[in-house]
């Protein structure tokens, strides 16, 4: 204990103390310096902030390495700075690289500003998911099919960016499909990933639409590699599988006026008067794991 007492006293009394201070200030290199520094200090995060940060950091670590060349004539001090200032240097070119290699193409950017972005993703994350299906937006032309009841295997998922897509079963509508939701969500919750099915629903664009599609087994390859974009397109998946769930819940009515609620299966809502009554038919059909788009027998569409 004595030998280390003796060391902090030898670090903290073996210079004398200031007894006299330099009454006139330092230059102005200096204080600009600390100003970068003050100014620099408080920037954000993500490459913007990390941009704004090394900038003006590298911006006071030169103007202290001016003002110890000139001003203090002290070589250690200068060459500190100057390290410094280029570290920050390499630091925002490096940067600013990574902000240029992220850049994407306008529906994929706004796809990133209305879907992602509130979700926190990133752009290096986001940048994953678009290069997984090829950075390429698809085009579907007005009454062409997406996908046909019982003869188009179910193999991508695909998320709607423009258009309207209009979901039928045997020639009879469910419900419509608008942009920022999935095309075959269900299905691709109906499956595992070493299985293979066919669609029970067709899908045709009712107007000119672009979509995003990611191959399943492309896709399956970047959730084992990335656990958090696996937990990000099951969220997606599951909330726009409830979206499509309350839209068919909204069109479905059972007997003597009463319209069927999937939150509360043993209760009812009733329904206006004019619709028409049918008989009671087993709701359940829409919750198994398969695709939760598929009517229900003797179930009645109203309005279509």
């Amino acid at each position: 204990m004595g030998e280390n007492a003796s060391f902090w006293e030898s670090l903290i009394y073996a210079h004398p103390t200031c007894t006299t201070w330099k009454q006139e200030a330092e230059g102005s290199i200096y204080h600009l310096a600390s100003i970068f520094f003050v100014v620099g200090f408080m920037g954000g995060s993500g490459f913007f902030g990390l941009l704004y940060v090394f900038s003006l950091l590298g911006l006071g670590f030169l103007c202290s390495s001016v003002w110890a060349w000139l001003d203090v004539c002290a070589a250690d001090i200068f060459s500190w700075n100057f390290v410094l200032f280029a570290i920050c240097f390499v630091q925002f070119v490096y940067v600013t690289y990574q902000v240029r290699s992220v850049a994407f193409d306008k529906e994929f950017q706004e796809l990133y500003s209305a879907l992602f972005q509130p979700l926190g993703i990133s752009l290096t994350v986001y940048r994953k998911i678009v290069l997984c299906c090829d950075a390429e937006v698809i085009t579907l032309e007005k009454e062409h099919c997406y996908a046909m009841q019982g003869k188009t295997p179910i193999d991508k998922l695909s998320l709607l960016v423009s258009g309207r897509i209009r979901v039928t079963v045997d020639g009879e509508f469910l419900h419509y499909i608008f942009p920022l939701q999935f095309l075959d969500s269900p299905e691709w919750d109906s499956l595992r990933p070493t299985e293979e099915g066919i669609f029970q629903v067709t899908l045709t664009a009712e107007t000119d639409c672009r979509y995003v599609a990611w191959r399943r087994k492309k896709l399956y390859l970047l959730f084992a590699k990335h656990r958090f974009i696996s937990r990000l397109f099951s969220i997606l998946i599951g909330s726009d599988i409830a979206e499509k769930l309350y839209a068919l819940n909204d069109r479905v009515h059972v007997g003597q006026g009463f319209r069927y609620d999937i939150r509360l299966p043993n209760f009812y809502h009733v329904a206006l008067p004019e619709t028409p009554p049918v008989q009671p038919s087993l709701h359940a059909h829409h919750l198994q794991r398969g695709s939760p788009r598929h009517k229900p027998a003797g179930v009645t569409n109203c309005g279509s």
